[in-house]
Order: C-alpha cells, then sequence, then structure tokens
C-alpha cells in the first residue's frame, strides 16, 4: 500500500529564506542552503519504496534560487498550494488536501536534508496510529497519521517555539492517539545547525553549500 509523503516547502527567495543563517552567510548564500536542502530532502523522498510524493509550497518559485532546477524536479511529484494564515493552519489544509482516500500521510518540512530512504519509509511502515520525530530544538521534523483528519489537533498548537514537540504530543494523546517516537533529528535554523547536519550527510548538495559559507 502506498502513502502518502509530503513534504512542506517554502521557496528558497533570497532575503526570505533562511534569515537566521544571515549573517555569516549572505541572503544569497542562505537561499542556496534553503535551496540545496529542499532539493536533498526531495531526493530522498523520490526514492523511498511506497511513497507518493506531494509538495505542498509556498512562494515564488520564479523568483528562488535553483528555481528552474527545483521546479524540474517538482514535476515528479504533486504539487498543491498552501492554504491558510498561520503555520499551524497551513499545516492542518496540507494533510486534507494531498492525501488520496485511505492514504495516510507522513508529513516532513524541508530543513532536514539528513533524512533517509530508510528513515522515511521505516518512519511510515511504524505501527502505531501516529508517528512524530521531535526536532533538537524541541520542535517536530515529521508528523505521521493513519487518519490524515487527526491532523486538526494541530490547530491551535504554536509553531517554532522549543516547547512545539511537547504540545503537539500532548494534541495527538489529548484525542486518544498513541503516537510512537522516531529518532530525533536537528533541523536548520541557525549556522551551528547547518554544520551539524551538513557532518551527519557530507555527500549531499547541502553539505557543498554549508561548506561556502565562512
Amino acid at each position: 500500500m502506498t502513502f502518502c509523503l509530503l513534504i512542506v516547502a517554502k521557496a528558497p527567495v533570497p532575503g526570505f529564506a533562511k534569515t537566521r543563517l544571515c549573517p555569516p552567510a549572505t541572503p544569497e548564500q542562505a537561499a542556496e542552503i534553503a535551496a540545496a536542502s529542499l532539493l536533498d530532502t526531495l531526493e530522498a523522498a523520490l526514492l523511498t519504496p511506497k511513497a507518493r510524493v506531494v509538495v505542498a509550497m509556498t512562494g515564488e518559485l520564479g523568483r528562488a534560487t535553483r528555481g528552474a532546477e527545483i521546479a524540474s524536479v517538482l514535476r515528479k511529484t504533486a504539487v498543491i498550494s498552501q492554504r491558510g494564515e498561520g503555520f499551524d493552519t497551513r499545516l492542518v489544509n496540507a494533510h486534507a488536501d494531498a492525501p488520496r482516500p485511505g492514504e495516510p500521510v507522513l508529513q516532513i518540512g524541508m530543513d532536514t536534508p539528513q533524512v533517509t530512504p530508510a528513515l522515511l519509509a521505516d518512519a511510515a511502515d511504524r505501527p502505531e496510529d501516529s508517528v512524530l520525530g521531535l526536532a533538537e530544538d524541541g520542535g517536530w521534523w515529521a508528523l505521521g497519521l493513519k487518519d490524515p483528519l487527526h491532523a486538526k489537533v494541530l490547530a491551535g498548537v504554536p509553531m517554532s517555539r522549543d516547547d512545539t514537540g511537547r504540545q503537539t504530543l500532548r494534541a495527538l494523546a489529548d484525542i486518544g492517539l498513541h503516537p510512537g517516537i522516531l529518532p530525533k533529528l536537528s533541523d536548520v535554523d541557525t549556522v551551528p545547525d547547518a554544520h551539524r547536519v551538513a557532518a551527519a550527510a557530507p555527500h549531499g548538495r547541502f553539505a557543498r553549500v554549508v561548506a561556502e559559507v565562512r
């Protein structure tokens, strides 16, 4: 049985992508890092067994760094637009819009380019009714739901905070789910994060671009 591998992504436009990397990165370098992260993530997703890859996009890809390359890869996926004001609402809507009837969802972002097809396949194949991959900064990098409608619990959960992971676990438990815990990963918000992730995946596009930042 296939599953929906949902990637929530933002077009890597200089000045709007990964601004917390600046300085020492320039806005152009930060956008290169974001583009490389997205491309590495897409590559792993497309190699994941039984995955039907759906990308929920926001932003102007025509203005993005490596926009033509990203657009070429996106043609191998299904692309939907993010909708809603807050990030929590956009996540809820993406889980509603992306899957086919009866299809479970594993949702990730574009900030963990160290993911591998094996890691994603294992996360999707877990027996629990839900799974959550916590991030080093207190957030989360992956959410898997056997019933995508359960994503409604994300509405009102504060995002991008050091307690987002804990609050998401609590919200899942409050509706009777028993989430399994995936391996903890570091996402990319700061330059030290970027170096840590590059060390975990030294052979990808991401590591090569991060190495150029001095």
